[in-house]
């Protein structure tokens, strides 16, 4: 499903310190292969229960197309298996953004421990992606805010970057708002679900699939354009006629999880992602208003923009 044979290499696990989190935050850095001079960023955040070694079909392309692809490994991943019980789970939202944040102000690190990409981080062009719980976990760094679900209030102070600003993102099958919007029992299981997308300021591509039908929301697939609908001007929305929440098979080559497999949803996510992103860092590229052009009239989705 990769659109290039351009070369990538990744190196995982790469291990950053954090003092008190156990087990250590290992993530994946992918590039390309035999690449010089500064590259973007691309933080990306996997969904629940996913890992370091997953969305190959997003990650590689990105990285084949320019992009430096930093894929943490969050709490919530199947591979570190926190424990039922273990205090942590009930702020899962917010230890997803402190990993984030953390490797963002650990690029030093990064380079230091990865010689294929060391002078190689660009930055001041730093971006983000994620899906499904990643999506608001990168939706947090664009200025999505978590809300207490009693008080209505933001649910705890900001998390500040001391390292580059995040300049775009790219939201994938993104939890919408909270309150009438959720099914009975949810917010008591899922507190970070109370959201607010009015701060979010740096340009943002939301995807959504049309026939992602959630049992966490009564509003139906609409649910997943509310990062889109529900934020300030500036963004823009790509519909996926007849996708599911796996937009086709984003998560990996062979996800068992992906009930809705389809290359060409999956390509036009790559394709369509990648051009967003390089005009989101460099206006002068024209890079998305083509793709845009290229894709009108296509029977796998549409895209709006505001």
């Amino acid at each position: 499903m990769l659109a290039t044979d351009a070369p990538v290499v990744s190196v995982a696990p790469v291990t950053l310190p954090v003092p008190g989190r156990r087990p250590g935050l290992r993530l994946r850095v992918s590039a390309p292969a035999g690449g010089a001079g500064p590259a973007p960023v691309l933080l990306f955040a996997h969904g629940f229960g996913s890992s370091l070694h997953a969305y190959g079909p997003l990650t590689d392309h990105w990285a084949a197309h320019g992009f430096v692809v930093l894929q943490p490994e969050f709490l919530d991943s199947r591979a570190v298996g926190l424990a039922p019980d273990d205090p942590r789970r009930p702020a899962l939202w917010r230890h997803r953004v402190e990993d984030a944040v953390r490797v963002l102000d650990g690029l030093d690190e990064i380079e230091a421990a990865v010689p294929e990409v060391r002078g190689r981080l660009d930055r001041d062009r730093v971006v983000v992606a994620g899906h499904s719980f990643g999506g608001q976990t990168a939706g947090v760094l664009l200025g999505l805010r978590v809300l207490d679900p009693v008080t209505g209030e933001p649910a705890e102070p900001p998390i500040a970057l001391s390292g580059p600003p995040v300049r775009a993102g790219v939201l994938l099958a993104t939890a919408g708002r909270g309150g009438a919007a959720l099914a009975p029992g949810v917010i008591e299981q899922l507190p970070w679900l109370d959201v607010d997308f009015s701060a979010m300021r740096p340009p943002a591509l939301v995807v959504m699939g049309e026939a992602d039908s959630s049992p966490l929301t009564t509003a139906g697939p609409d649910w997943c354009a509310d990062p889109y609908l529900l934020s300030p001007p500036g963004r823009s929305l790509l519909r996926l006629h007849g996708a599911e929440h796996s937009l086709g098979g984003i998560p990996g080559y062979d996800a068992a999880e992906t009930t809705d497999s389809h290359p060409g949803r999956v390509a036009a996510v790559q394709t369509l992602s990648t051009a967003y992103l390089r005009s989101a860092l460099d206006p002068s590229d024209e890079a998305w208003a083509t793709a845009v052009a290229d894709f009108a009239g296509s029977p796998l989705g549409r895209i709006e923009s505001r």
